[in-house]
């Protein structure tokens, strides 16, 4: 987790609707939901995905009169939670709360994906952002994006950056900030977020691009160099600390929303109910001081709003993974 990086698209939703003679009985009647519903994850308990399900779906199921169960369904980058939503009657009692990478990166990334993100889904509501952080280790020296660039200038693939693997976040944010810049890293893998920021903070590696939240502490602590954020505006918490405009990178901004979906042909009523009971949930004062807590920036919107959102981040960032030729491992 922003209007000056996604330009929202006037998108119709074209998703087929099901016809009422197939829904059961009692939603055909416009008394849903009549059971309770189920949250699905492509993640695991504990991940940010995990956190915003659960901050959510008691004031959700307060609106909606029924239960909302979270199930962690992990593996093979979403297609596990996604393949099982697929098979659910679209009767609005099953949704996904997914990411931006299942839906606007893989596609790109993968050749042979077993979903379409536009087909198989009925896009109900965005929920969250979250802001990205640049980051320097003190070994390096480095203090500043001036600085960064300079050096990167006078040195190409001298400084290195440290990511989750490749065609993560923390991956491709650096890459369109080279290619933007003009300028040459080199890239370090690693096989997950923790391993990757332990590199930065020991100065086996320069730079990173990483989930605000997952380095606050660590910021705080002055055991990294913030050297810019990765948003469209400054936070309250961090006010000396400039966006990556204002520090110099003409760069799109790494995207790191959630939103909640459903499979192919969820009637509009019923996606109209669930986005209520969204919004319901992010006025909610609580849940937005929980959610504040861990650094994740609120989103209300429509179902077409989160659409847009999809498709401009895909043809940005779809664009720069084909013109760089990108593939996971």
């Amino acid at each position: 987790m922003s209007p000056t990086r996604r330009a929202l698209l006037a998108s119709p939703l074209a998703l087929p609707l099901a016809s009422p003679a197939l829904l059961p009985a009692a939603q055909a009647q416009g008394t849903f939901p009549a059971r309770p519903l189920r949250m699905v994850l492509p993640q695991p308990p504990g991940s940010a995905n995990d956190a915003v399900a659960r901050v959510i779906a008691e004031p959700m199921s307060r609106v909606l009169g029924q239960p909302v169960v979270v199930e962690n369904r992990p593996g093979a980058n979403g297609i596990v939670a996604i393949n099982f939503l697929k098979q659910q009657a679209p009767d609005g009692t099953a949704m996904l709360l997914s990411g931006v990478s299942q839906l606007s990166f893989n596609p790109h990334l993968y050749p042979n994906l077993p979903y379409d993100p536009v087909r198989d889904f009925t896009y109900v509501a965005p929920v969250t952002d979250a802001p990205f952080i640049l980051l320097a280790s003190k070994r390096s020296g480095i203090t500043s994006v001036a600085q960064l660039l300079e050096r990167a200038r006078a040195a190409p693939e001298r400084i290195t950056y440290a990511s989750a693997g490749i065609g993560n976040s923390t991956h491709l944010s650096v890459e369109m900030i080279a290619d933007r810049a003009g300028v040459r890293f080199t890239h370090v893998p690693y096989s997950g977020t923790a391993q990757a920021l332990t590199s930065v903070i020991s100065g086996e590696t320069d730079i990173m691009i990483i989930v605000l939240a997952v380095a606050l502490g660590q910021v705080r602590a002055g055991a990294i160099t913030p050297l810019a954020l990765v948003a469209p505006r400054r936070l309250p918490f961090l006010p000396d600390l400039p966006t990556q405009a204002e520090a110099g990178i003409d760069a799109p901004i790494m995207p790191g929303w959630f939103g909640l979906l459903g499979p192919a042909g969820v009637p509009e009523p019923v996606v109209n109910t669930v986005n209520a009971a969204v919004q319901s949930a992010l006025n909610d004062a609580n849940v937005q001081r929980r959610l504040a807590e861990v650094v994740l920036v609120l989103i209300p919107g429509s179902p077409a709003d989160l659409l847009a959102r999809m498709r401009q981040d895909s043809e940005v960032w779809g664009q720069f993974i084909r013109a760089r030729g990108l593939r996971p491992e």
